[in-house]
């Protein structure tokens, strides 16, 4: 699992570790025309309003950033606390979807806008607005063939893969997004700011000078051989990933692969992971991708029904697979106990409504169940005997060991587990022989845990029918050994109604409140 300094407990939860990256499975297409006409043409075809500004992420309530913060979820180190500035969500990024005729995800794509003025005319009809789409790769081809079928021959619009000459970045640990430097444009993750910053390198002031790239690349993991490691880069994409490199590297380190981890233990699938799902069962309302009161757009008709007259059975969300054997950490036993004594919604106040459940917490969690961290005396330090003399510890030994063989089956666990949670493979609990979920994503590196789509009755969190079961066993795939799964709602997950499977209304919040003061 990637590596985590110190992190902050904010408004929007414990923030992962300092760091930065270059996404590299990412495409940036862009759509641009004067006045209105691309926002228009994408109005059309996206799930999100382009004429009214995001709404912001939901956040932790007051009560539970205090509790975070006294029991240690600030930075120790005064050197990584950065004063606490107002996060702002507007229209110069948000997150969306495109869906096809059916209704149903072709992808999802983060959804950058700029406005270029015309210096030779003071007409603001004159200006160009662009839009990027930055898309996941395994789904760009696909999108970009959708875009041109829906682009009438008298479109006043432009459209253009501009993948080699745009790079995107993360940069973690911060909710600081204010004042890009020239040739940037930066936001902080529409979906949740927990995500982190985004990044776009997109001005010629981002590429840097020759003596910027002579000879050199930044970072051995932004070339694809070592030949090219002393070569000046030819391409706009390098020269910017470079150069953005030599100036983050005094301020965060480097830590590529950190958002495939983040994103999975955060429960939030992308790309291919969507394709010919509907958006309320990938969680897409929750993450600020969809609008219900804007116009009409190419396959709105089944995601309205889903939200105004349906019932959502079935979700995206985390789950971590472990032995059988294994000890079940307290959030989960707490959580079946409030199920079995039937106490409303006691699944979700253990699983998503507090800091331990955003990613950070999640992997911290995980680490020590997996023996990837030990405690502070790990080790065993040498201690003095009477006669003065150094003697080891034996209790120290014996823990020692313990962590070994800890992490040793941790190993074989996550070998055994991404060995068949591959995309598409069944989750069936032995209670019944059911069905219960489908893998979406296969283990986030270094992890056991998934992403996959579960019904949400078998949780807990619809009807009363069913409980969710500390002591569960499950089949994975065409493997025979059981598991055990534990799910855990993220951080932005909202209340759930558990008649409908929706977010609960304000009204419905406030009648449940009244009823519990009575």
């Amino acid at each position: 699992m990637a590596s985590k300094a110190a992190s902050a407990a904010t408004k929007y939860g414990k923030l992962w570790g300092r760091g930065y990256e270059t996404f590299k499975n990412r495409r940036i297409l862009s759509v641009s025309g004067t006045a209105d006409h691309a926002t228009t043409y994408l109005q059309g075809l996206v799930t999100s309003d382009l004429f009214s500004e995001p709404r912001a992420p939901r956040e932790e309530v007051e009560d539970a950033v205090i509790a975070a913060r006294e029991r240690g979820g600030e930075a120790s180190d005064a050197s990584e606390v950065e004063e606490e500035v107002p996060v702002r969500f507007t229209s110069k990024m948000r997150s969306t979807c495109f869906l096809d005729h059916r209704g149903r995800i072709l992808t999802d794509a983060i959804l950058w806008k700029r406005v270029i003025e015309n210096n030779e005319s003071s007409d603001t009809s004159k200006a160009t607005t662009e839009y990027f789409i930055d898309v996941p790769s395994d789904t760009a081809d696909m999108l970009m063939d959708h875009l041109k079928v829906h682009t009438l021959r008298r479109s006043k619009i432009k459209l253009a893969d501009k993948s080699d000459d745009i790079s995107v970045h993360g940069v973690y640990g911060t909710l600081n997004a204010e004042g890009a430097p020239p040739g940037y444009m930066a936001a902080m993750d529409p979906r949740h700011p927990s995500m982190g910053m985004r990044i776009l390198s997109v001005g010629p002031e981002a590429m840097g000078n020759n003596a910027d790239h002579d000879g050199e690349s930044a970072n051995d993991d932004d070339i694809s051989n070592e030949s090219e490691a002393n070569e000046a880069p030819t391409t706009n994409w390098t020269k910017r990933t470079n150069y953005f490199s030599k100036l983050m590297n005094n301020f965060f380190p480097h830590a590529p692969g950190t958002y495939s981890v983040l994103r999975k233990l955060s429960g939030i699938a992308e790309g291919s992971e969507l394709t010919s799902r509907t958006a309320l069962e990938c969680n897409q309302e929750f993450l600020n991708a969809v609008s219900f009161s804007k116009g009409c757009y190419l396959g709105q008709e089944l995601t309205a029904r889903s939200q105004f007259t349906g019932v959502v059975r079935k979700r995206i969300l985390p789950v971590m697979i472990v032995e059988t054997e294994m000890e079940v950490p307290r959030p989960w036993i707490m959580a079946s106990m409030i199920q079995e004594l039937g106490e409303k919604d006691g699944m979700e106040k253990i699983f998503g409504l507090t800091n331990e459940e955003s990613a950070d917490g999640a992997g911290s969690l995980i680490s020590m169940m997996m023996g990837s961290v030990a405690s502070s005396d790990e080790g065993g330090n040498p201690q003095d005997d009477n006669d003065g003399s150094t003697v080891e510890s034996e209790e120290a030994k014996q823990r020692q060991i313990e962590l070994q063989k800890l992490r040793e089956a941790g190993e074989r666990l996550q070998n055994e587990i991404s060995a068949l949670a591959i995309p598409g493979a069944s989750i069936v609990d032995k209670k019944d022989g059911k069905t219960i979920g489908k893998v979406i994503s296969a283990p986030a590196p270094g992890t056991t845990v998934l992403l996959a789509q579960m019904r949400l009755d078998r949780l807990g969190l619809l009807g009363n029918a069913e409980k969710w079961s500390r002591t569960n066993k499950i089949l994975i795939g065409e493997g025979t050994k059981e598991y055990r799964y534990l799910p855990y709602l993220p951080l932005w997950w909202p209340e759930i109604d558990t008649e409908t499977g929706k977010e609960k209304l304000a009204d419905e919040k406030n009648d449940d409140d009244e009823l519990d003061e009575l």
